[in-house]
């Protein structure tokens, strides 16, 4: 959906000329020549933007500010003023205005401002969101874990939470690291700032660096206008690097420098920015062996596992699966029309016997599915669908068994050859088949001979 802009000009040229590079910029554009017609359109539709100028007839830029602000104070407002008005786009900041523009301007710089402006307000936006949920979802008494070793685990975020140690969130996907990243940034001094998180292994490697750390206009083909990354958005606040295993190594240097000495540069530019950010990084993979393997930095790894918490496979806490299906079944209690509302025993039963090896995330994918087709009131044990034999099923299909006669480096080379070909040449697929990271596979590929 188009974002809705409101311009605000009494010049006629002016605001034509606006409205259709606006427009021709992809956003929907509503006009006004003075502040009543704006305040009138601000009545009658949602608006995602003001761009104002400062001087209008009548109602001034300051007093229409001073009207938005009563109307929806979270509405961003931009003020467009002439060189010599500095000084009143100032006070015009300190009314509350998003930020302003000096007159006269180019597109780019316009563009720039607006998308500046659009891209914090959508961060404060879901770090409010976020916040609101805070207060109930990620207390510790709402993350499902009665188990001794989630006790620990909650412990340790107890302590570590006050803190601005880098903490290093280790176990299998599926587990809830994400959930116990955000109880550390809310129970911490920086629960009001931003919490941002950065899934490496989405980041193709040619756009990890850009999105990380930002980059300037005309950086690379493509780079219309500057961006902020990840780090600067999460200034003053925690940055959550999900899968940091899958970081290759030109960005894991740079990685380094910004917990070491709290800087960076954006790509394409000279300028050290400094950012005050506490980093909590998550692995499903065993970084010691990337480190054997010359795949993971040996100094990189040790200044993220500062405070290292381990947190359990659900087939290590099985004593948590009630817990865990009484929650999932209130969860999705009004998508099946509250009809399925118990597990029997016997259900229950397969459930704690059952493995898990996709874990909590396993487990609410089947309560869920289980609900929407089950016939009665409760959960019977030919409602509860694992994966184990379909998965049985599928090994049939999977990669050969080791020949007879073949060495182990051998059988290695063939399930890499037959990752790849499985996958059309695409390594990141190929890795996560082979459950490996893509720098463990580049290592692998290397000492095969083969292009990485």
């Amino acid at each position: 959906m188009k974002k809705r802009l409101l311009v605000v000009e009494d010049e006629a040229n002016m605001l034509r000329v606006l409205e259709l590079q606006l427009a021709g910029a992809g956003f929907a554009v509503e006009k006004a020549s003075n502040a009543e017609q704006a305040l009138a359109i601000l009545e009658h539709g949602a608006l995602d933007l003001v761009l104002t100028d400062l001087r209008l007839p009548g109602m001034d830029g300051l007093q229409l500010l001073e009207r938005i602000r009563g109307i929806d104070a979270s509405l961003p407002v931009i003020i467009m003023t002439a060189f010599g008005t500095v000084e009143t786009a100032v006070q015009a900041m300190k009314a509350g205005a998003s930020d302003y523009i000096l007159k006269p301007f180019s597109l780019d710089d316009l563009m720039m401002t607006i998308d500046k402006v659009l891209e914090l307000h959508t961060l404060r936006d879901e770090n409010r969101r976020l916040k609101d949920e805070l207060g109930h979802k990620y207390q510790f008494d709402n993350i499902i874990g009665k188990s001794p070793r989630m006790q620990e685990v909650f412990a340790a975020v107890s302590r570590v939470a006050p803190t601005r140690a880098t903490v290093l969130l280790a176990g299998e996907s599926g587990i809830g690291k994400d959930l116990i990243a955000r109880a550390i940034h809310h129970h911490s001094p920086r629960r009001d700032r931003p919490f941002v998180k950065i899934n490496c292994s989405a980041l193709p490697e040619n756009l990890m660096e850009s999105e990380l750390f930002g980059y300037e206009k005309g950086a690379f083909t493509g780079a219309a206008s500057a961006r902020a990354g990840k780090f600067e958005q999460a200034d003053g606040g925690t940055a959550f690097l999900d899968e940091i295993g899958d970081v290759p190594p030109p960005v894991q240097v740079k990685l380094l420098r910004v917990l070491q000495e709290r800087e960076f540069e954006r790509l394409g530019s000279n300028k050290t920015l400094k950012v005050d950010v506490r980093v909590i990084a998550a692995t499903n993979q065993d970084l010691r062996a990337a480190l054997e393997q010359g795949a993971f930095r040996e100094d990189l790894y040790y200044r993220l596992n500062v405070v290292p918490i381990n947190i359990p496979p659900l087939r290590e806490r099985k004593e948590d699966i009630p817990y865990l299906v009484e929650h999932f079944l209130a969860k999705y209690s009004e998508e099946t029309g509250g009809r399925v509302r118990s597990v029997t025993p016997a259900a229950m039963e397969k459930l704690i016997a059952y493995h898990w090896p996709g874990n909590v995330r396993e487990l609410e994918n089947i309560i869920q599915r289980a609900m929407v087709l089950a016939p009665g009131p409760a959960l019977e044990p030919a409602d509860i669908q694992l994966d184990s034999e379909r998965r049985a099923a599928a090994a049939g299909d999977g990669i050969p068994f080791l020949p007879e006669g073949m060495t182990l480096d051998q059988y290695e080379q063939q399930l890499i050859r037959e990752a790849l070909r499985r996958c059309d040449g695409n390594k990141s697929q190929a890795a996560r088949l082979l459950g490996l990271t893509r720098n463990a596979l580049r290592y692998r590929l290397t000492q095969m001979g083969i292009e990485a």
